[in-house]
């Protein structure tokens, strides 16, 4: 009889965090209708359960996609939205938290009084304790004897499965909340006493040594027909918890230390009150999984076998285009009413960062688009379709625009005006800006100019030339970016499927392939400069081509594999060229003054030839990546498409 396939890891977080999910809407329901006297309990209970949560939102951060034991579809969407959804709930309990802590002080204030009226009572509560103290006092005892003689089987480099002897609440970040009975996996066992265990849902964090037992399937099975009996929150066998000394969790710590600061400054009035961090940008910062680059890239099919949107056509010569269904032209017109910082804040860079969101997770690359303003109205963004950009700080708010009707149909191209909510979009009922409805009066009218105060995004959305269908299709299916660069990423797309389906010796072979613009044309796409470098270039060129020679289109490859080495490649690699950094006027400058006299040099000399075997330039040291493809550790994962 054939058995039940075990779940991956991923599996078993995901099942994991719906279990958290329902752990919080429960606690949450029975918040809103609980008394004051039970608002400590509750708060307590809160507290717990937003560790649970943090600590299943660190194990999964910590998770590879080589951990599975098969391959999985779609890993790194789901991943992501798993990190979207306990970030939600933390966000919830941190909330209820502050809620439920507001009659604290006053319960306790209320206790203290009790206590001084009624001294007798205080001391029959003493006697009983030391009753129940000596109790417990024997109890772990008896427990402490048995743990001796099984410490030096426990400490055993080859025992790896132990069994909970109590009941442990995570102290911290990091921490492993488990309860007695229950079978730890132990994957490091550190000379401080923290070891790193894993319960049966895959979940790891640090756990106390003195909570542990060898575990013995016999006493288990006998153990599960006894009475259960809850053991206090404390050391199993009366030991004092050491403190940690590894740091693992500094980077979640550092975090949580970011968005205390974003609050700390809107409780000051520095920023608005819906401010946050960007989430967006957080994403991007986390890894190359949300960069254009990455969904330039073909993707796999389920059976990881084939490519699932690079197929070749061997009638035209050309991979094949993939209708998606639908493709729109999003222009970002403006941001109106957008609410200042405070003047002890600088403001470095205003922009509009672009995704498609499911309500729950990003499906698609996240695009920024980059916006001027003048000084006599800085509440007021302005935008240019050609500009575009990659770092930012604080958001200001966020939007939705559905690609759909309810009745499925795609959203009417016309002029959209949405109004910002602030918080992330995983909160709501944030306003950016609360302090505008609090001054806003009770009438109609009021109401009305209150409104019109309001920040708003305003875009426009623009059905597509036939033309653009049919340059877009041969793109892959979920991508965003700017018009202007479609057809560069075309061309991109055409020399990738010339290397991986017709050119290559065999469809098995996973040698490197030896190709300078698959190997570096994605680096362009996080420096817009050097995009905008290369546009203009192939511009120039397109000038001196004749009709049949632009229908021509192995000839246009041609044309622009030589345009790319004689214009970006050197860039690259060049000591000249600054390092790309968002929003910095010290590097912008420089840059494109680089770019504009080697671009000028070029088209003097014919090439870039002259000016890379000039002992006057100096590039970086070669590097095999400048040549090397490796489509093995650049192909996506299957991803839903649009």
């Amino acid at each position: 009889m054939a058995g039940r396939r075990a779940r991956g890891p991923l599996q078993r977080l995901q099942r994991r965090s719906r279990e958290l999910q329902a752990q919080v809407e429960a606690l949450r329901a029975e918040s809103a209708a609980a008394a004051p006297g039970q608002r400590e309990a509750l708060s307590l209970r809160c507290t717990q359960l937003k560790k649970l949560v943090d600590e299943n939102a660190n194990a999964l951060r910590d998770l590879k996609k080589a951990d599975e034991p098969a391959p999985v579809g779609n890993y790194n969407q789901r991943k992501e939205e798993e990190e979207k959804l306990l970030l939600k709930l933390s966000q919830q309990l941190q909330k209820l938290v502050l809620v439920l802590d507001q009659d604290k002080v006053t319960t306790n204030y209320a206790v203290d009084d009790e206590h001084q009226k009624d001294p007798q009572t205080e001391d029959e509560k003493e006697e009983e304790s030391e009753d129940e103290s000596e109790a417990e006092e024997s109890s772990e005892e008896e427990d402490s004897e048995e743990a001796d003689n099984e410490d030096k089987l426990l400490d055993d480099p080859n025992v790896k499965e132990c069994i909970a002897v109590g009941n442990f609440s995570a102290q911290q970040e990091g921490d492993l909340t488990f309860t007695k009975g229950e079978v730890l996996l132990i994957h490091d066992k550190k000379a401080d006493g923290w070891w790193v265990a894993e319960n049966s849902r895959g979940e790891r964090g640090l756990v106390p040594r003195t909570y542990l037992a060898v575990h013995n399937e016999d006493e288990e099975n006998q153990e599960q027909s006894e009475e259960h009996i809850e053991v206090v929150d404390e050391t199993a066998d009366g030991t004092e918890i050491k403190k940690r000394t590894d740091s693992h969790w500094s980077a979640i710590r550092r975090a949580i230390a970011e968005n205390d600061t974003v609050e700390v400054l809107a409780t000051t009035g520095v920023v608005p009150a819906g401010f946050r961090l960007s989430m967006l940008f957080q994403l991007l910062k986390e890894g190359d999984q949300f960069r254009a680059s990455y969904f330039l890239q073909p993707e796999l099919t389920p059976s990881q076998l084939a490519f699932k949107d690079l197929v070749w056509d061997s009638e035209k010569n050309m991979i094949c285009p993939r209708p998606t269904r639908i493709s729109l032209v999003v222009t970002v017109c403006s941001c109106k009413m957008i609410p200042l910082p405070g003047v002890s804040v600088q403001v470095l860079s205003r922009h509009v960062r672009l995704c498609l969101f499911d309500g729950n997770r990003v499906l698609s690359n996240i695009h920024t688009v980059r916006a001027t303003w003048q000084p006599k109205n800085p509440q007021t963004w302005s935008f240019s379709p050609k500009s575009t950009g990659e770092r930012g700080e604080l958001s200001c708010g966020w939007a939705f625009l559905k690609l759909f009707t309810p009745n499925g149909l795609p959203v009417p191209p016309k002029m959209h005006e949405l109004l910002l909510s602030g918080g992330t979009p995983y909160e709501r009922g944030v306003e950016v800006d609360p302090s505008i409805s609090r001054r806003a009066g009770s009438g109609v009218f009021h109401q009305l100019i209150t409104l019109k105060k309001q920040p708003v995004l305003v875009v426009k959305l623009k059905s597509l030339s036939a033309q653009s269908k049919d340059t877009l299709n041969l793109l892959p299916e979920t991508l965003i970016g700017s018009m202007c660069y479609a057809h560069l990423l075309v061309f991109y797309r055409q020399i990738l499927g010339d290397a991986l389906l017709r050119d290559r010796i065999s469809t098995q072979s996973t040698e490197l392939i030896c190709n300078p613009i698959l190997a570096t044309f994605p680096q362009l796409m996080d420096q817009p400069d050097l995009m905008d470098a290369l546009r203009s270039a192939w511009a120039e060129r397109e000038t001196t081509l004749k009709k049949s020679e632009k229908r021509d289109q192995e000839f246009l490859k041609s044309q622009f594999v030589l345009v790319y080495h004689d214009s970006v490649f050197p860039l690259l690699q060049s000591t000249a060229l600054p390092n790309y950094k968002w929003a910095e006027e010290e590097s912008e400058a420089p840059r494109w003054k680089v770019i504009a006299d080697f671009l000028k040099k070029s088209r003097e000399n014919d090439g870039a030839l002259q000016y890379l075997l000039s002992s006057e330039n100096t590039h970086k040291a070669f590097d095999i990546s400048e040549l090397a493809y490796d489509f093995l550790g650049e192909v996506r994962q299957n991803n839903p498409g649009v």
